[in-house]
């Protein structure tokens, strides 16, 4: 169970994975700086708290799994692989280079710690569900955590994979959804609303549960909810911010795909170390 102290500790390490996400980034070249900020948290909560996953059971096939469906934000998670000591934090620098284990989105084939390609959304709890399967039929014990955008969403494929993981009652799934309410070009409401998310994977037959996505205390209490013993399978909504943790990239889709000016960059910079420091 989650105490304060906990709480303290993975708000220290949300800023610090901030930090390494722009200085990873840098200024001057195009990334996706908007969903990986908002997902951070939600990603420090399961690498952090959460699952059972670490360096040393990186073979054992009774690891928790982790997907990040909606693909352009895995550099989220490289961060989180780089803090448990699968490569170096230097080589996130590397990141979208040519030849780099680091691409923009995920390679099974290279990087360590990626369990899906996901680079086209909404196949990430498809992928999810084969695992799931798969484990099931060989005796294994271990849960399956997915996120997912809300953009996302507005993929069918994600309703039909909604179907087949509750018809196969897969209660080892739990997706959390990063509601930043902004997609590539403007508002998830605007494009193709998709609310209310939980009451649609509760028609599915799932179980839902909605918390703030950046209060880690929140999120770390709803996860305990989750044993991954049940028939049914969980949805977490979480309530984020695009670009959370950098004032000017707060809730706008500006900032989804971009390159930062050596300015903005220091600017980001400030912000972030400020908040790391009110901890």
């Amino acid at each position: 169970m989650i105490d304060d102290q906990k709480i303290a500790k993975l708000k220290q390490i949300g800023g610090e994975m901030r930090m390494d996400l722009l200085h990873m980034f840098s200024h001057g070249k195009v990334h996706h700086f908007g969903g990986s900020l908002s997902s951070i948290d939600i990603v420090a909560a399961l690498y952090f708290y959460k699952m059972n996953y670490s360096k040393e059971l990186m073979n054992d096939e009774n690891r928790d799994r982790f997907i990040m469906s909606k693909g352009h934000s895995v550099p989220a998670q490289y961060v989180a692989l780089s803090r448990i000591g699968l490569f170096p934090k230097e080589e996130l620098k590397s990141i979208k280079r040519l030849g780099t284990r680091l691409q923009g989105h995920p390679d099974y084939r290279k990087t360590p710690g990626i369990e899906a390609p996901t680079g086209s959304l909404g196949m990430g709890l498809s992928f999810g569900n084969g695992i799931a399967l798969a484990g099931r039929r060989n005796g294994l014990s271990f849960n399956v955590f997915i996120v997912m955008g809300d953009g996302e969403l507005q993929e069918g494929q994600v309703w039909e994979a909604a179907m087949t993981t509750a018809h196969y009652k897969l209660g080892n799934i739990c997706v959390l959804v990063d509601q930043n309410k902004f997609q590539s070009q403007g508002s998830v409401a605007d494009a193709m609303c998709v609310d209310p998310i939980g009451l649609k994977f509760e028609a599915f037959g799932w179980d839902s549960m909605r918390c703030d996505g950046h209060d880690l205390g929140e999120i770390c209490k709803k996860l305990d909810q989750f044993s991954g013993k049940g028939d049914k399978p969980l949805a977490i909504i979480c309530d984020t911010v695009k670009g959370k943790g950098i004032s000017f990239m707060e809730n706008t889709h500006a900032f989804h795909n971009y390159g930062l000016s050596e300015e903005q960059f220091h600017i980001a910079e400030k912000e972030i170390l400020g908040t790391i420091r009110g901890v």
